[in-house]
């Protein structure tokens, strides 16, 4: 990154981007167990390597062979050129077949791992509770499924089959030169260490630059999204300069960064051709004083040459492939951070299913976004609502009004008390069950790409068209959305963005339809609408409502007039509970904020209509 000079500094590397030896050694353990279902696909694949690198190494011998018993000066053997010609032949073709097998096995084998892995982390992440959504980006989110993913593609994609191979090459190649011949072997690994320890530091030095690569890359791109997101903001202000001044410093910073990167491996690569044209002059000089002295032979020499090639290339590899041996780690250590996230709402063994109808009861319930924290959001809430029941929560923002809905939808669990239908704690139902009686419908309907019907489908992926078409009919908005182009098979692009906001709200309340709940908790359905759409909404919701439970988190208190109860909620409790007229009676809380809100629309065209209307 650059620093107060201009220059490249270190920059900060995030704590979840480095992996020492002790974690590592976990992420191994708990990863090769993950592998189990693959293991016969493993062996296989490490039979093929091991044949593969047998049949490399093969060739020098087979030179050194020819050269020893076909080229001798003193005798001439045909046979033996031809036949070291032909097993040579042989062996490479062989190499080419069992290369070409170890990609596709490995693949295979690492690209099944990945899709189920892929299956298992979104599988965790749609059973993960909304508190840890609450603390966790989405953007983050998200890069576990792409770039964290992406990191260990690469590994299974090239570094397992280069890492083996070069592992069983080093291997392989110093028993034979050790065996073909130990004075010159000995001689050869006098001239490696150079390379060895430049490798080991080029390791340590260009792990950390390239992390910081990575974070730079990322900032810029960040920068760069949140630019063109919000283009609007930015050019309603006049912040095209500041803006792009923020850009031009990250992307400095990314360019520093490359370049300190570029200029460890500029330091690093001489080395490693320096030490292999040392080590070749070695080979060859003091090779020519052993065959005169007798203690080798012109093959071994010749076999030397050929293998210093497969020694020092995958020495050479192995520090190139740490980088991504290193981000893969760090990368199966988020997603393991991930699988390892328990949901703090679950099923209990044995739930029962919720009944029929019947009161849901809040009773004596506490809670904390943050478990541990003396500070409550709700504290010693009491509250009955009985079948068919309309009641609306009212208060400041940030009193608790919305949680106490997400309690009752069992989004949270309490810290204290519970919440009960018909008599059964929600903790001890099914999941099913509290979904299938208990329906949530947001200020603000989310489609997902597809079709209307697809988003409707939503509520029940079972229904078929004339279901979808039952529960439209419901909220009289089937003729709406058949007058469209292509009717219910409208696709509404992403989030809905092909459909206005009242359309994407009536395909929410649609799915409450589909779903047929006996609760329904809305988020003032219609606050964020225009007059014109509103009425329709309004509508809908009206006929959405007869016969249910409802509870109305409601922005406005012309909501509140035409619930049967209101409940005022500040401070984290349930300051006040009766009926409209009655609290108005009252004279309290309620009262003050009907009065300020009666002097903000005295006079006002719309405040008469907006009283009078007759939805929530």
């Amino acid at each position: 990154m650059r620093g107060a000079g201009g220059g490249w500094s270190q920059g900060t590397v995030e704590d979840e981007d480095r992996v020492d030896r002790a974690e590592a050694s976990r992420i191994a353990v708990r990863t090769w167990r993950m592998m189990k279902p693959y293991q016969r696909g493993l062996l296989a694949s490490l039979a093929v390597l091991v044949g593969f690198t047998l049949t490399t190494v093969a060739g020098p011998v087979i030179i050194g062979y020819a050269i020893n018993h076909g080229l001798n000066p003193k005798h001439f053997d045909k046979s033996v050129i031809l036949w070291s010609a032909g097993i040579y032949l042989v062996m490479a073709v062989s190499m080419a077949v069992l290369e070409r097998s170890q990609i596709i096995l490995v693949n295979r084998v690492g690209e099944s791992f990945l899709r189920d892995l892929r299956k298992r982390v979104f599988g965790h992440l749609l059973s993960l509770s909304m508190s840890f959504y609450d603390r966790e980006q989405t953007g983050r989110l998200v890069s576990r499924m792409t770039q964290d993913i992406d990191a260990l593609e690469n590994l299974v994609q090239q570094g397992i089959v280069i890492f083996v191979t070069s592992g069983l090459l080093v291997v392989g190649v110093l028993v034979i030169m050790a065996v073909l011949s130990p004075l010159l072997f000995l001689a050869t690994m006098v001239v490696l260490p150079p390379v060895v320890i430049s490798s080991r530091k080029f390791r340590r030095e260009s792990n950390t630059a390239y992390l910081v690569v990575r974070d730079a890359i990322s900032q810029t791109l960040s920068t760069l999204q949140e630019s063109l997101a919000g283009i609007r903001v930015v050019q309603a202000f006049g912040r095209e300069e500041s803006q792009f001044s923020r850009f031009v410093g990250h992307n400095n910073a990314q360019y520093d960064a490359n370049v300190h990167a570029v200029r460890l491996s500029a330091r690093y690569f001489p080395i490693v051709e320096f030490t292999n044209a040392a080590a070749t002059a070695v080979i060859i000089g003091f090779g020519a004083l052993l065959v005169h002295w007798h203690r080798t032979s012109i093959g071994a020499v010749s076999a030397f040459v050929l293998f210093l090639g497969y020694l020092i290339d995958p020495i050479q590899q192995f520090s190139q492939l740490f980088n991504l041996v290193q981000q893969s780690g760090a990368a199966m250590k988020k997603l393991l951070g991930v699988l390892d996230t328990e949901p703090t709402v679950s099923e209990k063994p044995g739930a029962v299913e919720l009944p029929e109808r019947g009161d849901l009861v809040v009773s004596g319930v506490s809670f904390s976004y943050r478990p541990g924290e003396t500070e409550t959001v709700l504290h010693d809430v009491d509250l009955t609502i009985a079948p068919a029941e309309r009641i609306a929560l009212v208060g400041p923002t940030g009193a608790g009004k919305s949680t106490l809905a997400k309690l009752m939808a069992r989004f949270y669990d309490p810290v204290e008390g519970k919440v009960s239908y018909a008599g059964v704690d929600l903790r001890d139902a099914t999941f099913a069950s509290v979904r299938h009686k208990i329906a949530v419908v947001p200020q603000e309907g989310f489609l997902f790409h597809g079709t209307i019907l697809d988003n409707v489908r939503l509520a029940d992926t079972e229904a078929s068209e004339e279901d979808v078409r039952r529960a439209l009919r419901t909220i009289d908005c089937e003729d709406r959305f058949d007058a469209l182009p292509e009717g219910l098979l409208t696709e509404v692009h992403e989030r809905g963005s092909r459909l206005s906001a009242g359309e994407r709200q009536l395909v929410s309340l649609a799915r409450a339809a589909l779903a047929n709940p006996e609760v329904l908790i809305l988020d003032e359905a219609t606050s964020s609408l225009d007059p014109g759409t509103e009425s329709v909404v309004e509508n809908a919701l009206t006929r959405l409502m007869t016969g249910r439970t409802v509870i109305v988190i409601a922005h406005r208190l012309s909501t509140a007039e035409r619930s049967d109860r209101v409940g005022v909620v500040d401070a984290g409790g349930l300051l006040e509970l009766g009926s409209h007229a009655e609290l108005v009676a009252l004279g309290g809380r309620y009262s003050d904020l009907y009065r300020a809100w009666i002097g903000q629309h005295t006079g006002d065209e719309g405040a008469g209509a907006e009283r009078t209307s007759v939805v929530p």
